[in-house]
């Protein structure tokens, strides 16, 4: 037995003038998780962005149909505290999740203080099939238990990224520059995008191989020192290096979404040679090592080290 009614507005039946100011009325009405379902004969894609721009990320946004006659829309209110971890604090909560973010093309490093809804609206997601895939995380092939890396110390975890990550990138970091030459030179008078993407790859290196000297060198001493006590304490200091290191972080990841872009996602075109393949197979391997490096001192060591050294201050 049916117990109550769809709270449904049909928009088309609404003069222009009247159609957000009333959707926005209707809106307000709602208690906390309850749904406004609207009917429309268009995408109303912009009123979701005045919507989150005018009331900020308290609902979610579910096609329930979408064209070619109608498009209907379930909007629900969300209840406090309910939804609004960012991309960020859900990969640090469970680094599985950024396989999916990275299959939907998402920033979870770098840039990954938005929210979901906020994410997904951006590209034009499916927020509901991402929530879902989410939700599967566990299930993924080859999926294991993920290393708790948020339960770690931080000079540990300093350590940690050195002999992992800064490892790996000065291990794999001269051969992708040898490949990139040798592809571009070879391959770029039929694909000319090639002689771009030799560029970024050098500028990446170099940048990356820069960033982690200086990481070694000063910042991370001073977390190990600070954590063991015998650090000077200066607030100022590690904020503005950890400031410093995030803008590199943030140029790195630029660079990869570029060369991610003029590749084509890394498709192979009809003509590529061993050589061309090994290339790509390493830029995408490498790009999923440095989103992690990025997420783990970006979204876990920096704020950490800032908070450790506040509460010894």
């Amino acid at each position: 037995m049916q117990t109550t009614v769809d709270n449904i507005l049909n928009v088309t039946l609404l003069e222009p003038r009247q159609k957000h100011p009333t959707i926005f009325s209707r809106f307000d009405e709602l208690q906390e998780g309850e749904s406004l379902i609207i009917h429309n004969d268009h995408d109303p894609k912009p009123l979701y962005y005045q919507l989150m721009g005018e009331r900020g990320d308290i609902f979610t946004w579910e096609y329930l149909e979408q064209g070619p006659q109608w498009w209907k829309i379930k909007i629900t209110k969300r209840k406090t505290g309910e939804g609004s971890e960012t991309l960020a604090e859900l990969a640090t909560k469970d680094i599985r999740y950024a396989q999916i973010f990275k299959k939907f093309g998402l920033d979870f490093c770098c840039n990954g203080h938005k929210t979901v809804s906020e994410a997904c609206a951006e590209k034009g997601i499916d927020v509901k099939r991402l929530e879902n895939e989410l939700q599967h995380a566990e299930n993924l092939q080859g999926s294991s238990r993920p290393l708790p890396y948020n339960e770690w110390s931080i000079d540990f975890l300093a350590d940690y990224i050195v002999n992992t990550h800064h490892s790996y990138l000065r291990k794999v970091l001269p051969d992708i520059r040898a490949y990139a030459k040798k592809v571009m030179q070879v391959h770029s008078d039929r694909h000319p995008e090639l002689v771009r993407m030799q560029e970024l790859v050098d500028a990446t290196a170099i940048e990356l191989l820069e960033h982690m000297q200086k990481e070694e060198k000063d910042l991370f001493p001073y977390i190990k020192q600070m954590v063991s006590g015998k650090s000077v304490l200066n607030s100022g200091v590690l904020q503005e290096t950890i400031h410093n290191m995030e803008k590199e972080h943030s140029l790195v990841g630029d660079n990869l979404h570029e060369l991610r872009h003029i590749t084509n996602n890394y498709q192979l075109p009809e003509d590529s040679c061993a050589s061309y393949s090994l290339l790509f197979r390493m830029l995408d391997e490498m790009e999923d090592d440095v989103h992690l490096h990025i997420h783990l001192e970006n979204n876990i060591l920096f704020p950490k080290a800032v908070e450790f050294e506040k509460s010894k201050i």
